[in-house]
């Protein structure tokens, strides 16, 4: 068998030596290690030879079928290189001639505001989390603090999926708010903890130029010993100054929201007008943002922290929203239209 295989080895390399062009350099490559050929059958008997013959006839094998696949590589190179060659000379090619101009996509407008939102707040020791978009009634509203009777549980505000998780966590929902992914985080990761939860909201209501059943949102949740308001304002102010690229101006307003008490609205200084007043701003000098305030009590112990040792602020806004300020979109549904014509100005 030994003989054999150095027989193989030594037609082989003779006929690829003498091999001209590619085709029959295949059917070279397919004659000597292909399933039907000679080297093939012959490494099929090693299962009938001895232990000791194993031992020689098994690796000279493997070193015959090694070295006839890299000569048959090298000299496929070389002839590729010829051919090439041939080609060249023969032909009349114009090096200084314009390719084909192929259509790049990019990446879409809202994708291009998260990632520059996530990266800002990265920045700040803040985490990205993520959570499901079909939810629970309970995470979605119960463990927010938001009880049955609220307008927020209304049909007319959600979308409903007829399957029911438990008695506890009630019938599934298409998430209205990015908010569950609050109780979600403090369960898992308990206190202290700073993240935001950019993503995807749906709401069942008629659209217009202004609103959408699919939009997105970015919630923000700090906890934390000895947390104040303050810390939220100081946060916010940086963020925008970063995200628009000179400094902005915050203010808070009374709001309420179930999930913090207290609530309120936050306005940034309109950088159309520099607070002159515009239409814009509708003449205040401010534009309305988001809603945010200090986690509920009820919140903190739904994801099983202790409300007097831990505070903490959160906050949700439309990220939406903000490309449309950011690029001065004035309709919403453009932005899940699919019109190329409106994707490629960005």
């Amino acid at each position: 068998m030994q003989e054999n295989l150095k027989k193989i080895q030594n037609q082989a390399l003779q006929e690829i030596d003498q091999c001209k062009d590619l085709k029959s350099l295949q059917d070279i490559e397919v004659k000597y290690l292909g399933r039907k050929s000679e080297l093939t059958e012959l490494m099929h008997k090693l299962k009938d030879l001895s232990p000791e013959e194993k031992k020689v006839i098994g690796p000279l094998s493997n070193e015959v079928k090694t070295y006839i696949i890299k000569k048959i590589e090298t000299t496929r190179g070389a002839l590729e290189a010829q051919e090439i060659e041939k080609q060249l000379n023969s032909e009349l090619f114009d090096i200084t001639a314009p390719g084909t101009k192929y259509d790049l996509g990019h990446i879409h407008p809202l994708s291009q505001i998260q990632y520059e939102v996530e990266k800002i707040f990265s920045d700040m020791g803040f985490a990205v989390m993520d959570g499901p978009e079909v939810e629970s009634e309970y995470y979605n509203f119960e463990g927010l603090n938001i009880p049955g009777d609220h307008p927020a549980r209304d049909m007319q505000d959600t979308f409903f999926v007829k399957d029911k998780m438990s008695d506890r966590h009630g019938r599934l929902v298409l998430r209205t708010h990015t908010s569950p992914v609050q109780v979600r985080t403090m369960e898992k990761y308990g206190a202290p903890l700073r993240v935001i939860v950019p993503g995807r909201v749906f709401r069942y209501e008629a659209t217009d130029a202004s609103h959408d059943t699919t939009f997105y949102q970015v919630e923000g949740l700090l906890i934390d010993k000895n947390i104040s308001l303050a810390h939220l304002k100081g946060v916010m102010a940086e963020f925008l100054s970063r995200l628009f690229g000179k400094e902005v101006k915050v203010r808070f307003r009374p709001g309420y929201f179930p999930f913090v008490e207290p609530g309120i609205e936050l306005d940034f200084s309109c950088l159309i007008c520099n607070e002159k007043g515009c239409s814009v701003c509708k003449r205040t000098g401010w534009v309305e943002f988001m809603g945010a305030g200090m986690v509920h009590p009820n919140v903190l112990k739904s994801g099983g922290i202790d409300p007097k040792e831990y505070q903490g602020w959160a906050f949700g806004f439309g990220l939406t929203r903000l490309v449309m300020m950011r690029y001065g979109i004035d309709d919403i549904r453009l932005l899940q239209s699919g019109d190329l014509r409106f994707l490629q100005q960005f």
